[in-house]
């Protein structure tokens, strides 16, 4: 196969170095965030493990109960106990009054247990030495809000798109995936990373799209996987691997006259797309010439009344 490139087996020893420690780095941090998410949203439910009802409850929320409540049954169970939870969800369903917060001795719970972390350095974490805001968690359970989803969507739009152009772009230099297979696993982590953020907004309006948010997780997972590995086979165990091991025959099917599934899909694709095309700009032209003059009238003549 024809290469307009440097291969990476081929790059000089401190390029690899640098294309090795960010991708271990990234693994790393990869693999923390998995650590984080199981001890997060995996612990919505109460049980260690992410489940759909984690899924579920950290975004649709768990309408069955108040938002204080599914804490103390979930993440924060570790935190207080027994006979501190069943105080203040006893607490909460009598209706979280002001005078009950002291005379059942609720303040002093929520400050020996609570406003370590929950207070006003903690930055994101809501700040229980004030009673409102406290309050305002003693209402049904609706799970994340509008507002924080917005934050945490753009935040990981813009941070893991950067890590995957990165991962992608050390990718781009392998050798023994072809060209079809090369667009594909790195188009797939960009589709996977939209399909995750818009399930969390899903999963928000119905608990069925919960396992759209697994599936978009794992979709990342894979792909992250697959460029991650086959970069660093490729820099340090290329001869081993895809010369003298089990690499060997996946390139000589590569390299067969004969079309892969993977090649009649891509021819596919691209029959499709050059169908599309003209299909596009016979939309294009319609909306020019009757589509926008048509709104434009419309606009025209609410406007003036």
């Amino acid at each position: 196969m024809t290469t307009k490139y440097t291969p990476l087996k081929d790059h000089d020893a401190p390029l690899k170095v640098l294309f090795t420690g960010y991708l271990c780095t990234v693994a790393i941090g990869y693999l923390f965030a998995l650590i984080q998410i199981l001890f997060t949203h995996g612990m919505a439910d109460g049980k260690f493990g992410l489940s759909v009802d984690d899924i579920v409850y950290s975004y649709y929320g768990n309408r069955s109960g108040t938002a204080l409540e599914v804490k103390l049954n979930g993440s924060m169970k570790e935190n207080a106990s027994e006979q501190e939870r069943f105080a203040i969800m006893k607490w909460t369903r009598d209706g979280a009054d002001a005078n009950d917060y002291k005379d059942d001795g609720i303040d002093k719970i929520i400050e020996q247990r609570c406003v370590m972390c929950h207070n006003k350095d903690s930055g994101s974490l809501p700040d229980f030495t004030k009673f409102d805001a406290l309050k305002s968690y003693t209402t049904q359970d609706e799970g994340a809000t509008f507002s924080s989803l917005t934050r945490v969507s753009h935040i990981h739009l813009f941070g893991i798109s950067f890590i995957f152009m990165f991962v992608g772009l050390i990718f781009s230099f392998a050798e023994t995936t072809s060209t079809q297979y090369k667009c594909i696993a790195i188009g797939m982590p960009y589709a996977f990373l939209i399909t995750d953020i818009l399930s969390w907004w899903l999963t928000k309006i119905h608990p069925m799209f919960a396992w759209l948010v697994i599936f978009a997780g794992m979709g990342m997972g894979i792909s992250f996987a697959f460029m991650l590995v086959t970069s660093i086979l490729e820099m340090w165990l290329f001869k081993p691997v895809f010369i003298d091991g089990f690499g060997a025959g996946y390139l000589q099917r590569r390299d067969s006259t004969d079309a892969s599934i993977a090649d009649r899909i891509w021819a596919v694709v691209k029959t499709v797309a050059r169908s599309i095309k003209p299909a596009a700009l016979f939309v294009k032209d319609q909306w020019l010439t009757q589509g926008l003059p048509f709104v434009k009238n419309l606009i025209a003549s609410l406007t003036k009344k």
